[in-house]
């Protein structure tokens, strides 16, 4: 079949294809606010109907909280070729502090930028501009060849926004149908805002908050001080504990699942344009702060974490209120690597905490988020035939890349489906996702288009 007829009509076509994208981003599916329930599941039906006519067998499928969309496609071959799924989310972040949007978050406009031209929007770039860069792809395809490219399922869900408490069980629930060769995501971004790239490593987290309770009240310090346990002491001794003088966790065991970084990887790595310099010192730093034999990209998307995100104890007002506090508090998170268990990594922790009470001090704990970290098998094929298409559209290498964050999604497909993903987006380091003025610049969107086109030329 011929790719550069398609590659013409999403050309020809991309005016209309931001106009669908409008329509969508019209609608305020926030899915953390009740008041937008009804407007969540408009925009579930507004897509499934899209698909509909398409050629796809689509529903939107109710859940507990908003619906999910399934939508199932075969090409003129009918089953054969690599079962291929698609995964978006159709729900966006709340908009709030309003007074910052330079216009109507939910009255999407193309505008004018010193950089180009940009569709300014809620959801313009996560996830809807993502999500929509596959579906006109596949309209594109069947345009022209008056058929999907191949067996491909499409599952969008309505609450990735607000911690997706639908998906586990809709996914164990629906596990054969869902189940397919491979995933694909469109929930990242470019590198450097320039490069194409596949997300082959994710971030696990384990989160943790630790309260050490020493007298049963606030205790004047002059009266007491020097007598008395002080938990903000005994607090800072076990957090100051957690790292050595070269910026390694302490905890036993904490390296043992920690695997190393292939060598082309590394080499992949060395070669991609990041200054390190430069990363830093936007946010005024200069220094990497962490494991002193890793480069900072490794830091970031390769080596685990300890971290200190909140500490609270005593008076922190003006003034001084000379108290030895009843309590002391910290929020403590962990980014996680390779095979780390989140279980085990929380059990040494607190471990740690309690080793370290001296005689009349207690910890509490509250359990944070947790989840392991996912790695892709690039050793299946339609990695290295992805990257091949991409650097094809893009003029660019593209190369596999990690994130220092969590996407739990690609994990899920691993644990309840036994498929790896494949995570490819088109997204800028400037688009303020979750932030007032969201955008998703109009390249992005066209190309992100063709790029899905010669991938499902490839792979479907």
């Amino acid at each position: 079949m011929s790719l550069d007829a398609v590659l013409a009509r999403i050309d020809q076509t991309l005016p209309e294809a931001i106009d669908r994208l409008l329509a969508l981003l019209r609608v305020p599916s926030i899915s953390t606010d009740p008041a937008f329930k009804a407007d969540c599941a408009r925009a579930a039906d507004l897509i499934a109907a899209d698909l509909r006519g398409l050629g796809f067998e689509a529903a939107v499928r109710p859940t507990p909280g908003h619906p999910m969309v399934v939508a199932h496609g075969t090409g003129p071959s009918g089953g054969a070729g690599r079962h291929l799924l698609f995964y978006g989310h159709y729900d966006v972040q709340p908009v709030d502090p309003l007074e910052l949007w330079h216009r109507d978050p939910f009255d999407p406009a193309i505008e004018e930028t010193p950089k180009g031209r940009v569709i300014r929007a809620r959801g313009a770039s996560d996830d809807k501009g993502q999500l929509m860069t596959f579906i006109e792809a596949c309209r594109a395809w069947k345009a022209v060849h008056g058929a999907l490219p191949g067996k491909l399922t499409i599952f969008l869900e309505g609450e990735e926004e607000s911690g997706s408490p639908s998906l586990i069980p809709f996914m164990k629930d629906n596990a054969k149908e869902l189940k397919a060769d491979i995933a694909l995501i469109c929930d990242t971004g470019l590198h450097e805002s320039r490069y194409p790239a596949i997300t082959t490593m994710l971030r696990g987290l384990v989160g943790e908050e630790v309260t050490i309770h020493a007298a049963n009240k606030d205790l004047h310090s002059g009266m007491y001080g020097g007598a008395a346990a002080n938990p903000i002491r005994v607090l800072a001794k076990i957090l100051a504990s957690l790292h050595d003088d070269r910026g390694r966790v302490t905890l036993p065991g904490f390296y043992d699942d920690v695997d190393e970084l292939p060598e082309a990887i590394r080499a992949q790595w060395q070669a991609l344009p990041f200054d390190h310099a430069k990363f830093l010192g936007d946010v005024g730093l200069s220094v990497p702060a962490g494991e002193a034999d890793r480069t900072p990209m490794e830091m970031l998307w390769s080596r685990p974490t300890c971290e200190f995100n909140g500490i609270a104890g005593g008076y922190a007002g003006a003034g001084f209120k000379t108290v030895l506090p009843a309590e002391a508090r910290a929020k403590v998170s962990f980014r996680l690597v390779s095979r780390q268990d989140p279980d085990k990594i929380r059990a040494a922790f607190r471990a740690r905490v309690q080793s370290l009470l001296p005689p009349d001090c207690t910890a509490s704990f509250v359990q944070g988020g947790s989840g392991a970290a996912s790695v892709m098998a690039i050793t299946d094929p339609a990695f290295e035939v992805t990257r091949a298409a991409l650097s094809e559209e893009w003029g660019l290498p593209a190369a596999y890349v990690g994130s220092g964050g969590s996407i739990p999604i690609a994990g899920y497909f691993k644990t309840y489906l036994g498929m790896d993903a494949m995570l490819v987006g088109f997204a800028k380091d400037d688009d303020q996702i979750h932030s007032p003025n969201e955008k998703y610049d109009v390249e992005s969107f066209h190309k992100g288009i063709r790029s899905w086109a010669r991938v499902l030329a490839r792979l479907a």
